[in-house]
């Protein structure tokens, strides 16, 4: 039959590529076409030259009874749509993989006396030397081979293909290589390997492709695959993630050197790429990747969400997104670990300072970075350092001081709860959390700054800032005995009133029928205000408008959550499962991705 190569691709290549085209469509960018564009353009070019040969001189061949017809330097067109769909299919899977990794976190500075910033992070160096003479012997000995012929011809021209390649890549990404999660580099090779060894098995017993004896070594890894075979997967989708990461490392270099790169294009060319990757390791700026490492350090412990929806922002403006969260949860910190109400008004007062001196002109009146190496601990100096005032409005951060400063009014024994009525709510909500959607929203506007008019601009963060109020309406509602057991209560007290209930009664019981009714209070009007500002974020750049959209939802998730009949808050706190909160994820980003 003449389409049984066709066939292959029919029962296996092309299902597997509309699958995982279905999963990943939601979170597919301009960036990921290019990426996988790139990849495949590079794999045609490459392989068919080779693949050519070892047709033309007979190692392996396609009997013409399982080909359709057409060929290019005669090699069948459903041979050269494999080369394409397997490079799309395990670029794919390295993407979905990958996404939730924050690449310049792994960057390595590399100093000529092999010292760094921290002791503890020893130079790879080493590694890369070893991997090249590794790769070195491998070319020499595989051209040995392919001299010698017979049995060992053909795995030697696979080697002899595809190790300078694996040379090179390995020479120019080999931090990124080893430094990567290995969920995001060994899955991608293995599991499409492990398919493409299944289906090679079925292929080679039916007789849709042939190796020749007298140029193979006769070695099977099962039943069916020969060894050659199975290598040849191996290395290509090895190849193949390779390249993606080194596109990834690259990326991460254009996003942490800005004064080597002022400007990133949004599609920085092959030749950009390559220049990137061999700026010295040494030239790094260290201190500003290890801020990196330590802010998204805090992100991972202090907020699930917010981490999950980063992983859907691009560029520089998630690494600011990220260094902004860090700041607010330093300055957070700083209070609430305070030994004492007036230690914890010392911090805002340096806070305040600090502030100033950053917004204030410049060299006047002191340097914000001196005074923050002065007068913060070790933890926060960097995020201090690295805020990104140049482009954020003090009014919010001020304001978010004042947020905080609401909270201390709680351990003033002589004082109420400041949270009187629904309007000091309201107002608290703002301060400590439409704050920061509206610094997340500038941000945004400066990345994207021909995305709308000032008046648009300013529309759309006071939506932002409404929405920030309705997601801290989600927390306090879940956070109801977390709250009680460090004597805070945050419903207001008329709404407590009309339950016949004092906050000293809520910190002594925060459960029961009319805790409960509270707590539904809340989240009603939770949901209501997040009703109102939903809207807004449709408006928003296109390459934001799906990652705003996941922060939101998995936070109004945990609200969804809280109104389930039964919810049993863990410690305290209603969680979301993991896959449940990928799943919001997804449906958020595939519901804007089709608007």
């Amino acid at each position: 039959m003449a389409c049984d190569y066709a066939l292959v691709h029919l029962k296996y290549t092309i299902p597997l590529a509309i699958g995982l085209s279905f999963l990943y469509r939601p979170l597919l960018t301009r960036l990921d076409v290019y990426k996988v564009l790139f990849l495949v353009s590079i794999a045609i070019i490459s392989t068919i030259p080779w693949d050519s040969y070892l047709i033309r001189t007979r190692i392996w061949t396609y009997p013409s009874h399982v080909i359709i017809g057409p060929k290019l330097f005669d090699i069948p067109a459903e041979e050269i749509f494999f080369f394409v769909v397997q490079t799309y299919n395990t670029s794919l899977l390295y993407l979905l993989f990958s996404k939730p990794v924050f690449h310049p976190a792994y960057l390595r500075t590399e100093r000529r006396d092999g010292s760094t910033l921290e002791e503890r992070r020893p130079t790879w160096k080493k590694y890369q030397l070893i991997g090249q003479l590794l790769l070195g012997l491998g070319i020499g000995y595989s051209a040995w081979m392919v001299k010698a012929g017979g049995v060992g011809t053909y795995m030697g021209l696979i080697v002899l293909w595809a190790f300078p390649f694996l040379l090179l890549l390995w020479s120019l990404a080999y931090q990124f290589i080893l430094g990567l999660p290995k969920s995001s580099t060994l899955l991608p090779i293995v599991l499409p390997t492990l398919y493409l060894w299944v289906v090679d098995t079925l292929a080679l017993r039916r007789g849709t492709w042939v190796i020749e004896s007298g140029t193979k070594l006769g070695i099977h890894l099962w039943s069916g695959l020969e060894i050659e075979e199975a290598v040849f997967f191996l290395i290509t989708n090895t190849l193949i993630i390779f390249g993606l990461i080194a596109f990834d490392n690259a990326l991460a270099i254009l996003y942490t050197c800005k004064e080597s790169f002022p400007t990133v294009p949004k599609m920085p060319s092959p030749v950009l790429l390559v220049q990137v990757l061999l700026k010295p390791a040494m030239n790094y700026d260290e201190s500003y990747i290890l801020a990196l490492q330590e802010a998204i350090s805090r992100l991972r412990r202090k907020s699930r969400s917010f981490y999950l929806a980063s992983g859907t922002f691009q560029g520089r403006l998630r690494i600011d997104l990220i260094l902004l969260y860090s700041f607010c949860r330093v300055a957070d910190d700083l209070i609430d670990n305070a030994s004492s109400v007036e230690e914890a008004k010392e911090w805002i007062r340096k806070l305040r300072v600090f502030l100033d001196l950053s917004y204030g002109p410049s060299g006047k009146s002191g340097s914000p970075v001196q005074y923050a190496k002065e007068e913060f601990p070790a933890s926060a100096k960097s995020t201090l350092e690295y805020l990104p005032t140049a482009y954020l409005s003090s009014k919010p951060l001020r304001d978010m001081l004042d947020g905080f400063e609401m909270d201390l009014a709680f351990s003033d024994p002589g004082s109420e709860s400041p949270i009187k009525d629904v309007e000091a709510l309201d107002l608290y909500g703002a301060r400590v959390a439409g704050t920061v959607a509206e610094s997340i929203l500038e941000m945004v506007f400066h990345h994207h700054h021909d995305a709308a008019t000032s008046e648009s601009k300013t529309r759309l963060i006071k939506a932002g800032g409404r929405m920030g109020v309705a997601l801290q309406y989600v927390n306090i509602s879940r956070d109801i005995r977390v709250d009680a057991d460090i004597k805070r209560v945050y419903i207001p007290l008329t709404w407590l009133k009309e339950e016949g209930l004092t906050a000293r009664d809520v910190i002594k019981q925060p459960q029961g029928a009319k805790v409960e009714a509270l707590r539904s209070r809340l989240l009603d009007r939770a949901f209501s205000m997040y009703s109102e500002a939903r809207g807004a974020i449709e408006e928003l750049p296109a390459e934001a408008r799906g990652p705003m959209m996941v922060a939101v939802e998995s936070y109004m998730e945990i609200g969804r959550v809280l109104r389930e009949k039964g919810c049993a808050p863990r410690e305290g706190r209603a969680t979301v499962p993991k896959m449940r909160r990928v799943w919001v994820a997804w449906q958020a980003l595939r519901k804007c991705s089709t608007a």
